[in-house]
Parts: structure tokens; sequence; C-alpha cells
């Protein structure tokens, strides 16, 4: 699908888990919460803050709670997506318009809401120090352009960057994803812009 452009956009344009995640939509535009498009999907924010998002995939669609490991959680259905990873986004996955709870999906949000107006939030670990792959720092040796510009990139895309290269298991892979972020780094964008 392609990227939407406004929350009406998305819901439009949706072909597989339409009627369910309009369904969701419903629920979730009758709280307080205020629906944005972020990322392509629909995000829904309290006084700026995301709070919750939905989504469909191949197999499933659901709800993103943004501080989703502080909720209680009583029914146990919120999952880690990304063990190790992820220390605050917990999803919410269904299958069938049946999963789609509406009493239990409004406590969450309600839930969820109040962590957001008490300022309640698991920040990401900021000053982890930046672990250089040698192959990163072997091409930015050779590419002075690329390597000045990567000087002045923030902690976080320098970050992005490192990680992108470090996290690939094989030496090919590796070598084409340096290649393919190079003229990323000389222009002085971030690894992920097209996504913010």
């Amino acid at each position: 699908m392609k990227k939407a452009k406004s929350p009406d956009d998305y819901f439009k344009k949706l072909d597989q888990w339409g009627p369910e995640l309009r369904k969701l939509r419903e629920i979730i535009n009758a709280t307080e919460l205020v629906e944005e498009i972020k990322w392509g999907m629909p995000c829904y924010t309290f006084n700026g803050k995301n709070v919750v998002g939905v989504c469909g995939f191949k197999s499933h669609f659901g709800l993103w709670f943004y501080q989703g490991a502080l909720l209680k959680d009583e029914k146990k259905i919120l999952i880690n997506a990304q063990e190790g990873k992820t220390k605050a986004m917990r999803q919410w996955r269904m299958t069938s318009a049946a999963d789609i709870k509406p009493q239990i999906i409004k406590r969450y949000l309600k839930e969820s809401i109040a962590l957001a107006r008490d300022g309640k939030e698991i920040k990401p670990a900021r000053k982890k120090p930046l672990a250089m792959p040698p192959e990163l720092e072997n091409a930015l040796s050779k590419n002075k352009r690329a390597a000045t510009a990567f000087e002045k990139l923030t902690p976080g895309l320098k970050r992005e960057y490192a990680d992108y290269i470090a996290e690939a298991k094989r030496a090919d892979t590796k070598e084409r994803r340096i290649k393919k972020i190079m003229p990323m780094i000389a222009k002085g964008a971030g690894l992920n812009d097209k996504y913010r």
C-alpha cells in the first residue's frame, strides 16, 4: 500500500483488514486522542505524545501501544514484537473481527491516556556508546566527503548507520549496505529520514 498522507487516505485505501481497522479507528476516535499520520500509518496522540497506533499486516492487524510496557495488561494480551530491542512498545495482535473487544480496548486506551497525561514513559537509553563496525570505519576512511558528513551527524543518526552495518550477518550483505549508505552519509542524511 502506498504511504497515506492523511488518516482518511489510509483508511480509504485499505485492501486487507479494512472493516477491522475501521472498527478500531472508531473505538479510538471516541476518546480524546488526536488522530494523525506518522510513518505512513495512523497514530493517535495525547498532547503531542504517541499513545497508540493501528496497522494491518498479512497475517494479523492490531494496536501498538507506545508505552505498553507500563500498562497493567490484566488480560495478558500484549506482546513485545522485538524482544531485546523494544523496551516500551507493546502490540495487541488480532486475526479476525471476533478479536476486537471494544470494552477491553477502551480500558487499555483509558489507561494509556492516563499514563500520557501523567507524563509517565519509558525513555530509550540515550548514552549508549557508538560501536563502529570496522567495515564502516574502513569505508569512511576511503571517502573524505562521507567521513566529514558523518562527523556532523547527531549521535543517534551515527548509531543508526553503525547498527545497520553491524546487524548484517554476512560479509556480502555488509558490503551491499555500505554501498547503499555511503551516498546517504555524504549528503548528511539519516538512514531512516524517509520514514520521519
